[in-house]
């Protein structure tokens, strides 16, 4: 363990603990980070680290070079969204925009990057090369790598590598990662059945009844990871919405009905699968009804992927920051979804998950009572750090 580094970070820690809290406070939805946005832009600047903002619109790049001359380059990257949740914390940062809150740690996130960057901005020599911090909008929606791609990120700032970290509830001080799929692609779907509709008492039995159809639309959409998937492939559907009829005319039986869901899923092969049962079942059912089905399904992010050698190297970091036996070299792949995706398919890298939990705090990611912890910013702005040094110094 890397006691001298972490004490060093911990020095930092009350200034990034405010800026994260600060964040905290002022959650921003996905494509509308302005503040965060120019926050992050204000704290690069102050530390003389060269900046670039809007990158896929709200996305900000801080570029340092070190004092000696190199070539190599990295990418970190971290994200800074919150989500439309109701905050339930009794904390004086609880979030002040209505309705909206960080469930998922991306202040934290923020903060443990800005922490990396004034670190290395302020220690120059310890590497050889260039780094670009990417603060990246819109995760939750898995739309900001992309636009950030679009947009030219890794042709205006090239990387030899990118990393990319998440924190989750597990124990404080420790990390996970795994070569290969770690995190499922995701897909979203909507199956829209039309029937004729009609009156519910006198006339059932000259009306196709989609409440019926949809009741065994669902039941059999469950076969589709039970009989034709591997048993050793994680995939999962869910139903997330219904929509027909009106609690306002109880005697109508409704002409149109609507499903839609997620499907997550860690290969190629396992998403063709499930859209492509998706649909027959669907077809098939609707027509067994005397009904038309439309499906639409629609890829919204792709299977992350580590890259072997990057890996390597991203565990290599972390056990020189916690030491070998607190992190985890072959974690679970998780069915949670996640848009670094698209930039582990453009460039090598990899993907970590840090460890908050401690017996005072942690929380459910995408929960309601869910606060980032703040003793877990040391971990994660030293494994930032260590990973820098190490890679820009070979």
């Amino acid at each position: 363990m890397n006691s001298v580094l972490l004490d060093e970070v911990r020095a930092m820690q009350l200034e990034l603990t405010q800026i994260r809290q600060d964040i905290h406070a002022h959650p921003e939805m996905a494509m509308e980070e302005v503040r965060t946005s120019a926050l992050v832009s204000a704290k690069l600047k102050e530390w003389n680290i060269v900046v670039t903002e809007g990158v896929g619109q709200f996305g900000v790049v801080g570029t340092l070079k070190s004092l000696r001359l190199g070539n190599n380059t990295i990418g970190l990257r971290a994200d800074m969204d919150g989500l439309r949740i109701r905050e339930e914390n009794d904390v004086p940062y609880i979030s002040t925009t209505p309705g909206t809150m960080h469930a998922c740690g991306h202040d934290g996130h923020t903060a443990m990057l800005l922490g990396a960057a004034k670190y290395l901005a302020e220690h120059r020599d310890s590497f050889c090369g260039t780094v670009h911090f990417i603060f990246q909008p819109a995760e939750e929606k898995l739309i900001g790598a992309i636009a950030m791609i679009d947009d030219g990120l890794f042709d205006r700032f090239p990387v030899d590598a990118v990393y990319g970290l998440h924190n989750y509830p597990e124990k404080l001080g420790t990390f996970a990662t795994r070569p290969g799929p770690v995190m499922a692609g995701g897909d979203q779907w909507v199956v829209t059945f039309h029937g004729t509709g009609g009156h519910a008492g006198a006339l059932v039995h000259l009306t196709a009844d989609l409440t019926v159809l949809q009741a065994q639309f669902i039941l059999a959409l469950q076969t589709i990871i039970s009989r034709n998937i591997r048993p050793v492939d994680p995939a999962v559907i869910t139903v997330g919405a219904i929509e027909c009829g009106s609690f306002q005319s109880l005697n109508v039986m409704p002409s149109t009905l609507c499903i839609g869901g997620t499907a997550r899923s860690l290969t190629q092969s396992v998403r063709n699968t499930i859209q492509r049962r998706m649909k027959e079942i669907a077809t098939n059912l609707a027509s067994d009804f005397g009904c038309q089905a439309e499906v639409e399904y629609t890829s919204v992010a792709v299977p992350l992927v580590n890259h072997v050698e990057q890996t390597k190297r991203a565990i290599k970091a972390a056990q020189a920051v916690v030491g070998e036996e607190n992190v985890d070299q072959n974690m679970e792949p998780t069915l949670a979804g996640e848009d670094f995706s698209y930039m582990l398919s453009k460039r090598p890298g990899s993907f970590i998950f840090m460890g908050i939990k401690d017996e005072v705090r942690c929380g459910n990611l995408h929960s309601s009572t869910y606060d980032f912890n703040d003793d877990a910013i040391p971990y994660g702005v030293a494994y930032w750090i260590r990973l820098v040094q190490q890679e820009l110094n070979n």
